[in-house]
């Protein structure tokens, strides 16, 4: 079966270098908040182009984080979309805040700026675009948005490391921003692991002190803080793959390419728009047919998934609150989206088997 996405095979390419830097941790002594969250802070922070980084246990805590470092918590709205994980939403809730949800673009699958400011209240407090599948959202009118109601703007960036927006990486636009390390990610550690990163002083010297309970001196909190940080050994593990980031992020965009090329005019399957800053953390299609040939794809050994199945407001936990909701492209991508196998060690022969199989199906 071709995987969706394998993060073994990332291990396996950098193995050598991987494991040296492992065992220099494990022989260390130092585990927590050391030399390599340090380092690997300040390298990751001159990749994207900001100030400050701060390193988190994962792209959940580093919303939560970036959320309280705005001074964001109850009573407070942040809008954002039903088309993400459901970590976005998760998090603004973990800070206390009520997550208010609007629709996507049909074509990015990121937030529709002409349905935000509809959604504007007197407590709106920021806004976060998702960067969904490796390719920015439209940022320039979000920050105008922003800007005319006095709103942070928090990038999602969990799905975009490596991503432009005209001319500028993703997470160097908003006020603040987040990453996630999950292994499957095109920047992916072994384990969890996220980052919070600004151009701002106080909003990066707050996220810093929210990390860890608050403190500003060990064991006397400031502020009401948490307890997430990024541990050494994942930082180590990320600053062995950091180096490779651009490379890997230019076979995803080759990679892209072939199933362009391949797929061309396919009936009944969409392609995602071609875009120079995307780098296709996933390559998603979109098919009114998509249950059938996901059963059709995985009878030919090829492992497709659907990123996302259930939209956020129909979710369980979820559907009562926003009963609601009028979000009709975000439904109907839920209901046609799939993703492709993607990932930089996929083997061209690899591609041109997913590519016979899709040309196979009959709609």
């Amino acid at each position: 079966m071709i995987q969706c996405s394998n993060p073994h095979a990332q291990y396996a390419a950098h193995k050598d270098e991987i494991d040296k830097a492992v065992l220099a941790v494990l022989a260390s002594g130092r585990y927590i908040l050391g030399p390599e969250v340090e380092a690997f802070e300040s390298e990751f922070a001159d990749y994207i182009g900001v100030k400050h980084a701060i390193g988190v246990g994962s792209g959940t805590d580093a919303l939560n984080v970036a959320l309280r470092a705005c001074k964001i918590g109850p009573g407070d709205e942040v809008i954002t979309v039903s088309h993400t994980a459901v970590a976005t939403v998760s998090a603004i809730e973990m800070a206390g805040a009520t997550p208010v949800l609007v629709d996507i673009d049909p074509v990015r699958y990121t937030i529709d700026p002409t349905k935000i400011e509809a959604a504007i209240t007197p407590r709106t407090k920021a806004l976060i675009p998702v960067h969904i599948y490796g390719q920015a959202a439209d940022l320039d009118p979000i920050l105008a948005i922003a800007k005319k109601h006095g709103l942070k703007v928090i990038e999602d960036c969990a799905q975009c490391v490596g991503a432009m927006y005209k001319g500028r990486r993703t997470g160097s636009i908003g006020d603040i921003s987040c990453f996630s390390f999950y292994p499957t990610k095109n920047l992916g550690a072994i384990g969890d692991g996220g980052m919070v990163l600004s151009n701002s002083d106080e909003l990066a010297g707050r996220a810093g002190l929210v990390r860890q309970y608050g403190w500003a001196q060990r064991y006397i909190s400031d502020i009401p803080g948490v307890n997430t940080r990024l541990d050494e050994l994942q930082a180590a593990i990320l600053r062995v793959k950091l180096p490779y980031l651009d490379a890997d992020n230019a076979a995803r965009r080759k990679l892209a390419a072939a199933y362009g090329a391949g797929l061309s005019g396919t009936a009944g399957l969409t392609l995602p728009a071609a875009d120079a800053g995307h780098v296709y953390h996933l390559y998603v299609a979109r098919s009114p047919d998509r249950d059938r040939l996901m059963e059709h794809l995985k009878a030919r050994g090829v492992g497709p998934m659907i990123h996302y199945p259930v939209p956020v407001h129909l979710q369980p936990a979820y559907s009562k609150r926003f009963a609601s909701a009028k979000l009709g492209e975000t439904e109907r991508a839920a209901k046609e989206v799939l993703s492709l196998p993607m990932y930089p060690e996929l083997s061209e022969a690899e591609v041109k088997q997913v590519v016979s199989a899709l040309l196979e199906f009959k709609p």
